[in-house]
């Protein structure tokens, strides 16, 4: 068999399209996160969207539709409680996860019958991704990406030099805001791609692997999202060859060409 005969099947066919999209989106995302050292936000919101699944599922309402309010919610309240509380970020993204994935555990060990349904958001599995969730990653992503290239200018200031940015007449504030909104909405769309247990290296991998080759942030963010789309790719295609999980072969891939792009950085650059 090879890789035309799999692709004759509707449900690779929309795999390898939405897998695309969202991970061009984890990339260009991810950059901005590990250059403002945010990069535990993505674990800590993955975290969340466990808890808000188990919702949805207890509640026998779609999962996302759950999700997607919920961790937005999450990521907001990680916020006010670093403004407010006095606390450094990991501290709230800790509170909030951890009290995320106790709701979640709780929530399922109440349920009669859908742990099996739960287990499949853990470690992802986007060869059962569905029509409606194809349209759903589509739209959302390419919503995502127009507001991160239309707020390009004030996102990069903010990333490199905050007080230079906010002296400036920039509102950190609310770019702050916004970026960390545009992660849970992405964190959601990644659950079905990596799982929630992987999800932070689909943001953090190909944006480390990028940093160690370009020469400057917009070749940095091509460089990230040709690494996040190559390894989405070439992950699932290894895992319909070996009969592997796609979303563990995905973020091995991702390893591999880190692994190999900094080897060459090491001793070519």
């Amino acid at each position: 068999m090879n890789l035309l005969y799999y692709l004759n099947y509707t449900f690779v066919q929309r795999a390898y399209l939405a897998g695309s999209f969202i991970a061009a989106l984890c990339a260009m995302l991810g950059l901005f996160l590990v250059l403002r050292k945010l990069s535990l936000i993505g674990d800590g919101l993955s975290h969340v969207s466990f808890g808000a699944i188990a919702l949805g599922l207890f509640l026998g309402l779609y999962p996302f539709y759950v999700a997607i309010p919920l961790v937005l919610a999450a990521s907001f309240f990680i916020l006010k409680l670093t403004e407010k509380a006095k606390m450094y970020g990991d501290a709230a993204i800790g509170i909030v996860s951890s009290l995320s994935i106790a709701g979640g555990v709780i929530l399922a060990s109440m349920s009669k019958g859908f742990n099996v349904d739960l287990f499949s958001y853990l470690f992802g599995n986007i060869l059962s991704i569905s029509e409606q969730e194809v349209y759903l990653s589509l739209v959302l992503s390419l919503a995502v990406m127009m507001l991160i290239l239309l707020l390009y200018n004030d996102l990069f200031s903010a990333t490199f030099d905050e007080e230079y940015a906010r002296i400036t007449g920039i509102k950190t504030g609310r770019i702050n805001m916004i970026l960390t909104s545009l992660t849970a909405i992405t964190v959601v769309l990644a659950v079905k791609v990596v799982g929630i247990m992987l999800i932070s290296a689909l943001l953090i991998m190909p944006a480390v692997t990028a940093l160690q080759i370009a020469k400057g942030f917009r070749a940095a963010m091509m460089i990230a999202i040709s690494v996040a789309v190559i390894s989405v790719l070439g992950g699932l295609t290894v895992s319909l060859f070996l009969d592997l999980p796609p979303g563990a072969t995905i973020v091995m891939s991702n390893a591999i060409i880190f692994i190999t792009t900094l080897i060459l950085a090491k001793f070519f650059l």
